[in-house]
């Protein structure tokens, strides 16, 4: 078993499963100590920078620097083994603690020490220890639940700018601390800053001498970088840096002591301990019978601020690491090994860490793209971490100084500079914001306060969109149901009195007031007396969501509607779908003069079939002439008489028109089939003589089909063209895989399968019998022996089934085109 614990170990380290070969290894070694070196010198720059201010300056945390840079090791050893070890898909991954919050380690242990008291430093001490080990074991549960249950795809929905907000927070922080560390001065002496301390900072001698130096070489240090952009200039830069400070130094035969206690070489000795931290030295101070759990648990919304930042940062680093190294990686998989690396960090009592993007990207550009690297350099931190922080006090404070300022203004460069032309402007000031809430008050009530200004912003911006798409009347909507030229003239025309409004997005508070202001403007008297309507469509089928406000704006609209004789009619939604449910979460759904459709082509078939009834039912001697097609149990009814309102009268005044006209021409000696037919099917398309039909007429055959019958299928061969006498056809349309299909109902009185019959070409659509059809057939025999027997005859026919094809085409484009 151990053989195989051994084998496993050796392959995760060296990355494959064949046997190792000594020399191999050793070239591999050999080719890796470039890379380790880099990497060992990335580390000791971050660890004295940034572990040396873990804790605050201040109080009884002055002093702990050591102690600090000790965690920082701890945290970034085991990450490194944790990535190299095979957590991680990066062969050449490096670890580190998250350096971007220590602010928070700061708001942590001030709290804690506010809530204990100064008269007892130990519990402090071991609280705040505690509480940062604490922040590394729920980071390191989120990250593990997170790539577990693989829900790392939902980080990259937090506004970004947030975050961009929060780090350029951590970059004027960075920056204040560089400043603060440089004079020596506690961590909280610009926190805010004062009149007093901005009069020491820019009136006294000394401290000039102290923090102008090392801005001057930062600022500097990102000139040489936009001018040479090697990835060894930065660790070059902060080699030569000291070694000129000890040449001056050795020069002008000054006193080190003397420099440690002006504060240009930092002074170790001053430790809580009074003499050299050991790295093991801060596990003396994690007493858990000196822990104060009280203080410790009102630290959790600190707690949860940090880990909100913390969660952040991996789902980010990772895919653009992959994408700058070509190497495809799984998030979930990255995301289940910083779980590993901070949980086993937080039960060793250190801070969280993390996977970082500049160091690793350097590594492998110096020839770190693999395991045995990683694993070098794990050990290279391990040996730093055992000699301990007595090598701090030869390190001149302005280079430790020097490096912070420098991520604080790329953290303050990548916040305000880089974005000024990337976002908008209410992101860009939320940005800033954040960045003055954190500088000025507090980094959790930063990160608050920039949530619910972006959550402000958010529905300023959403209700500047328009969520109308159109609004036009019926008669740009006429549906896809094939009717005669009489009706359809009747229904373009009447159809003025059907109000269409396409609605879009998500439909809230923010958004709905000017789709209620729209409505509302339909039944203005003025309006009202120029334009009456009849039906208002609401099509809701772009619409992702509708909130309570929103439905309850359509329940105040519907009663103003309804007031006034008019019908709302709900388009593009279902019962069970989110739109639906919300608009019967307020009873609107329910109301009598509400009605609701799957299609707008539904809903408007709908309000047509409703114009021509009301016509039909005011002719007392007639019944309905054809049977009309879509829903039939409307409980909708106008007026018998069509007088009195203007709507009715139009109906009246459209009918008499158009459709009386079609029965009023007729003479009982020319009642018999399919003369009937033919004239309804073509009279209105040229002004033919009516014998023409009457010697068409015997080229036809008689048909019955009962309801469901498939007269023809996608693609069969034509047999011919249909004239409808009576009945329902439906046709549905499939132009393609991901399109949807497209119903088309037939009605009496007009044609089916005409252009491919015309052009012998396969049949484009399913045509199926909706309800019992009568239908008059001509044959392709029989068209053929028309030509030959009557061509000018032919040729008249074939002009009419052309135009009444074109227009029966132009009806099922518009429909087409409104969708």
């Amino acid at each position: 078993m151990s053989s195989k614990r051994l084998s496993r170990l050796k392959h995760g380290i060296i990355g494959q499963t064949r046997k190792i070969d000594p020399t191999e290894l050793a070239c591999a070694v050999l080719k890796s100590l470039p890379a380790v070196l880099l990497g060992t010198l990335l580390n000791i720059l971050d660890g004295v920078s940034y572990g040396m201010i873990i804790f605050p300056a201040f109080g009884v945390f002055s002093g702990l620097g050591g102690m600090g840079v000790s965690m920082f090791f701890i945290s970034t050893a085991v990450a490194q083994l944790v990535y190299c070890l095979g957590g991680s898909s990066f062969a050449g991954a490096n670890g580190s603690m998250m350096i971007e919050v220590v602010p928070f380690f700061h708001i942590l242990a001030s709290t804690i020490a506010r809530d204990i008291g100064d008269s007892y430093p130990k519990e402090i001490i071991a609280t705040t220890i505690a509480a940062f080990a604490l922040s590394s074991v729920l980071t390191g549960l989120s990250f593990f639940l997170l790539g577990y249950l693989r829900l790392g795809v939902l980080i990259g929905f937090f506004p970004r700018h947030i975050l961009v907000g929060c780090i350029g927070g951590v970059g004027v922080f960075l920056i204040l601390t560089g400043l603060t560390v440089s004079t020596r001065l506690p961590s909280d002496a610009l926190d805010p800053p004062t009149l007093e301390t901005l009069r020491y900072f820019i009136l006294n001698s000394h401290a000039l001498a102290q923090w102008i130096p090392p801005l001057v070489l930062a600022v500097l240090l990102r000139f040489i970088t936009m001018r040479w952009k090697h990835q060894l200039v930065f660790p070059v830069y902060f080699m030569i840096v000291p070694a000129v400070f000890y040449v001056v130094v050795a020069a002008a035969r000054l006193d080190l002591g003397a420099l440690r206690r002006d504060g240009w070489l930092f002074d170790m000795a001053e430790g809580a301990g009074g003499g050299e931290d050991r790295w093991y030295e801060f596990y003396s101070y994690l007493d858990l019978g000196l822990i104060q759990f009280t203080p410790l648990w009102t630290t959790l919304p600190i707690q949860f601020a940090l880990l909100f930042f913390n969660i952040l940062h991996p789902p980010l680093n990772v895919p653009a690491l992959s994408v700058s190294l070509d190497v495809d990686v799984d998030t979930n998989k990255e995301l289940l090994a910083h779980g590993y690396s901070n949980l086993l960090a937080g039960f060793l009592g250190t801070v969280p860490n993390y996977l970082v993007y500049v160091n690793t990207l350097l590594f492998y550009r110096v020839g770190g793209g693999t395991r045995i690297a990683g694993f070098l350099l794990a050990v290279a931190t391990f040996i730093l971490l055992i000699i301990g922080t007595g090598p701090i006090a030869y390190i001149p404070v302005m280079v430790v100084s020097a490096l912070i300022l420098v991520l604080g203004i790329d953290l303050v460069k990548e916040a305000l500079w880089d974005t000024r032309h990337r976002v908008s402007r209410m992101e860009y000031i939320t940005i800033v914001s954040i960045m003055v809430m954190m500088t000025a008050w507090d980094f959790v009530i930063g990160v608050l306060f920039g949530i619910v200004v972006s959550c402000f912003f958010f529905v300023v911006q959403n209700s500047q969109r328009r969520s109308i798409r159109a609004c036009y009347t019926g008669e740009s909507a006429i549906s896809t149901v094939r009717r005669p030229a009489a009706h359809r003239a009747y229904i373009r025309e009447v159809s003025k009195q059907t109000r269409v409004l396409r609605l879009q997005g998500f439909l809230f508070f923010g958004t709905i007031t000017h789709v209620e202001e729209t409505l509302r403007n339909i039944v203005e008297d003025a309006t009202w007396q120029r334009n009456p309507v009849r039906f208002v469509v609401v099509d809701l089928s772009l619409v992702v969501g509708v909130d309570m406000s929103a439905a309850e704006a359509f329940v105040r609209v519907q009663r103003l509607l309804a007031a006034k004789g008019v019908v709302l009619v709900f388009c593009g939604v279902t019962a069970d779908s989110l739109c639906g449910k919300a608009l019967s979460s307020v009873g609107i759904l329910q109301e009598p003069s509400v009605e609701v459709f799957e299609t707008l082509n539904d809903a408007m078939e709908w309000t047509e079939n409703a114009y021509l009834r009301a016509w039909f039912r005011a002719q007392k001697s007639w019944t309905t002439p054809i049977t009309l097609p879509g829903r039939r149990d409307t409980s909708l009814s106008f007026d018998d008489t069509l007088t009195g309102s203007p709507r009715q009268m139009q109906l009246r005044d459209v009918g008499e028109r158009t459709i009386a006209g079609e029965f009023l021409d007729k003479h009982p000696e020319n009642s018999s089939e399919p003369y009937n037919t033919l004239l309804n099917a073509f009279s209105s398309y040229h002004d033919v003589d009516q014998n023409t039909f009457k010697q068409i007429a015997p080229y036809f055959e008689r048909f019955t089909f009962p309801d469901g019958f498939v007269l023809w299928e996608n693609n069969d061969a034509p047999d011919g063209l249909y004239i409808i006498e009576s009945g329902i056809l439906r046709a549905s349309y499939k132009f393609a895989e991901h399109s949807p299909v497209i119903e088309e109902s037939m009605v009496s009185g007009t044609l089916a399968g005409e252009l491919s019959a015309l052009s012998g070409m396969p049949r484009n659509a399913r045509v199926v019998v909706e309800q019992q059809a009568v239908l008059w057939k001509l044959s392709l025999e029989n068209i053929r022996r028309l030509e030959a027997e009557q061509p000018h005859l032919a040729q008249i026919f074939v002009q009419l089934v052309l135009k009444a094809a074109k227009v029966d085409t132009d009806i099922l484009l518009a429909a087409l085109a409104t969708r």
